[in-house]
């Protein structure tokens, strides 16, 4: 009996199988939280971007007959960030700077309250013989209802027929000396409403066969010279001749 006795009191409190396992599981937790950390890491940052990439990289796209070498960080949707032939490419740019995503510039595209300094391009094949200001006379006039009322920042607007399919917008228009009219179409906000990042559009022609629509605030109709010698400067600057 003593010696049974003393066998059980001498005999170890925690076995090595025991000590073997708590170990392993220590390591395998170990293990756990270190991917969790890495993978919420990983996670976080991508969630962060939201979409966006700060990636400089040139992205070579084939529109119809005109090829675009285009920085990452403008492009919107990372489905377009791969080189190759593409039916479009949708674009955001700050303005006045008219640059990409920057980590420095997040707040401009992620806070719909400040999406008025973004101007949206959307790039595609040309559909039509002639853009927007070459659609005025031929099209546009023939869809205005009642008399032309001055606008600010030397343009006229033309308020159009509402079975014309384009709701409550108006056509703003301005002569230029030697082209055709510029001409941009507008959902103006009413009395004590706030302008969206994107009521107002025209599209250009770029290049061989390039149709450029692009998209702003009415809050920015001022700047309405300057932001359409600056989006067609930026098209042409990045059409490829290679």
């Amino acid at each position: 009996m003593s010696g049974h006795h003393s066998q059980t009191e001498e005999a170890p409190l925690i076995s090595n199988r025991f000590i073997y396992r708590l170990t392993a599981v220590i390591a395998l937790l170990a293990l756990l939280t270190a991917g969790i950390s890495l993978g919420g890491r990983w996670f976080g940052e991508k969630i962060s971007l939201a979409g966006h990439t700060d990636s400089e990289e040139l992205v070579s796209l084939q529109i119809g007959q005109d090829k675009l070498e285009l920085p990452a960080n403008v492009i919107r949707f990372r489905d377009q960030r791969r080189s190759g032939t593409s039916e479009r490419a949708d674009l955001y740019l700050t303005w006045p700077e008219m640059s990409g995503f920057r980590p420095e510039l997040r707040a401009r595209f992620d806070d719909a309250g400040q999406s008025s300094t973004l101007i949206f391009l959307q790039l595609s094949q040309s559909t039509m013989s002639r853009d927007m200001s070459g659609r005025v006379d031929p099209i546009y006039s023939k869809l205005f209802d009642g008399p032309p009322e001055q606008a600010e920042s030397g343009l006229t607007l033309h308020r159009l027929d509402p079975e014309a399919g384009y709701g409550p917008e108006v056509l703003l228009t301005a002569s230029r000396p030697g082209e055709d009219d510029y001409a941009v179409r507008c959902l103006l906000p009413a009395a004590g409403e706030r302008s969206t990042g994107g009521d107002c559009q025209r599209d250009i022609h770029v290049g061989q066969d390039l149709s450029v629509l692009y998209r702003f605030s009415s809050d920015l109709l001022e700047d309405w010279q300057h932001i359409d010698a600056a989006v067609r400067s930026f098209v042409e600057a990045r059409l490829s001749t290679r």
